[in-house]
């Protein structure tokens, strides 16, 4: 049961490029934090929209009031009243005597007998947008803004799949190089053992044995070497994967698998600005823009909504009568006074709300929307400018590359048949062990100078894909053949 755990958490060890590509679009963090900025963008679009349903809330409050606030009046006479002249009269009311010792003009502070000191209110409320321009655009701007995250993401994987070919590639020359070290190697050694043969039975000086081991000694320090540098590059395909570095990894795709084409842009097809992710993040940029616009012209028009308000509510001379639902008074008093204590209450209605003048604060700011937009369509102009430099550099560089490689391909042959041809003629006694370390040597460097222009032309190749806007199509497995 262990050991199947523990397999189901070990990654796949062995990987073409393709899918080298499609375990680091799946395990990158930069890949899933761009699909997780897409599905806050996808939350961003229902939350919007979200604002145009009923919104409905609760709410209950009790309140207890230890001193309730007083009520201020006038004296009845700084009200214009007058008492009646007729003070036999029984409604006769001597208003110039009220609250006597107050003057006339003085302000009187009342007991507030109209309020009780504890109360209680409860209800729901919804309200309901009718008509609301801003969010109307609202709702385009956040489907907008979805279309850019999903823009980014593409941008970030089209990113990952740039640097694992190009990561993938090295380590795949790097192979190549090790082996070449190995087969270099066998054959300097092969060549120092008959040599020091030669020696023993008096047909080659001892410096000719030295000068052969000094050149098998450099050949291994420099495969030591090279190791390192082999493994910082499988560490470096590592880290663009997002493998874990504990784990061997093994590249089942060979260096005779990858093509170069010689014409890779007829291969391509056209050109077409469309086929960059940057301009079509742009692209989407300036529809954001436009609706921004939109939204400044829309904060101008008028909004409707509507509301209804439903509850209850109560009020009792001490905190414990809110919690009572009977009173003392009967159902059938003369009164007309209700048993329930706590009274229903209900409103609805429309608000309508017209703009009219904001100081000039809608107008600048659409002024500053405006000259936003014409931003947006300069980085047009500069992205334009920059995507037709890298297109003519990526194509140059790649026939470059391509005619370098045919180059030291040919010189590397050159070299293989020199060094060949020498140790074949020093073996037979008519050539001389110096021309045999020579002719090593040379060969050790167009060996080198080979996959280095090998490298220059994968990563070109790659660089020529990404300019044209078709650098997915390295994660398909034709791309390989």
């Amino acid at each position: 049961m262990f050991a199947n755990s523990s397999q189901a958490q070990q990654a796949p060890s062995s990987f073409t490029l393709e899918q080298a590509i499609t375990y680091a679009l799946e395990n990158s963090d930069n890949a899933k934090n761009a699909s997780i900025d897409r599905q806050i963008a996808d939350a961003k679009v229902k939350e919007t929209r979200g604002i145009g349903l009923p919104q409905i809330s609760a709410a209950g409050t009790i309140l207890q009031n230890e001193k309730l606030p007083r009520f201020f009046a006038l004296k009845p006479v700084a009200y214009g009243f007058s008492s009646a002249s007729d003070q036999s009269n029984p409604n006769y009311v001597d208003y110039n005597n009220f609250f006597p010792g107050v003057p006339d003009d003085g302000v009187l502070a009342g007991q507030n007998f109209f309020q009780l000191k504890s109360n209680g209110q409860a209800g729901i409320s919804v309200s309901q947008i009718l008509f609301n321009a801003s969010y109307l655009v609202g709702l385009q701007a956040a489907s907008a803004y979805r279309e850019l995250s999903e823009k980014q993401e593409q941008q970030t994987k089209e990113q990952i799949i740039q640097n694992v070919a190009k990561a993938y590639y090295g380590v795949l020359i790097n192979q190549e190089r090790l082996k070449l070290f190995d087969v270099n190697i066998a054959r300097v050694d092969s060549l120092f053992r008959s040599t020091k043969a030669f020696n023993t039975n008096g047909f080659a000086e001892g410096i000719e044995v030295d000068r052969i081991e000094v050149a098998l000694n450099n050949l291994m320090a420099e495969r030591d070497k090279f190791l390192n540098l082999q493994s910082l590059s499988v560490e470096l395909l590592k880290f663009q994967m997002n493998y874990p570095v504990d784990q061997d990894i093994t590249l089942t795709a060979s260096i005779d698998q990858m093509s170069m084409d010689k014409d890779l842009a007829a291969v391509i097809g056209d050109f077409d600005y469309s086929e960059r992710i940057e301009y079509k993040v742009l692209e989407t940029n300036r529809k954001l823009q436009q609706l921004n616009i939109k939204n400044k012209y829309s904060e101008g028009l008028p909004s409707l909504v509507a509301f209804a308000d439903f509850g209850y509510s109560t009020q009792s001379a001490d905190i414990a009568g809110v919690f009572r639902t009977e009173s003392n008074i009967p159902d059938n008093n003369p009164y007309g006074f209700s048993a329930d204590k706590w009274y229903q209450t209900q409103s609805f209605g429309v608000t309508l709300n017209v703009p009219l003048f904001s100081g000039l604060q809608r107008t600048y700011r659409l002024k500053q929307e405006r000259l936003t937009a014409l931003k947006i369509e300069n980085g047009f102009n500069s992205l334009k400018r920059g995507i037709d430099v890298e297109v003519k550099q990526s194509n140059s560089t790649y026939k470059n590359a391509l005619r370098s490689l045919e180059t030291q391909d040919r010189n590397m042959k050159l070299a293989e048949k020199i060094a060949r041809i020498t140790k074949l003629k020093y073996e037979q006694g008519v050539g001389s062990n110096l021309e045999v370390v020579d002719a090593e040597s040379a060969l050790r460097e167009a060996q080198i100078n080979y996959y280095n222009a090998l490298y220059d032309a994968l990563v070109s190749r790659v660089d020529l894909m990404k300019a044209y806007g078709k650098i997915e199509t390295l994660n398909t497995p034709t791309s390989q053949n």
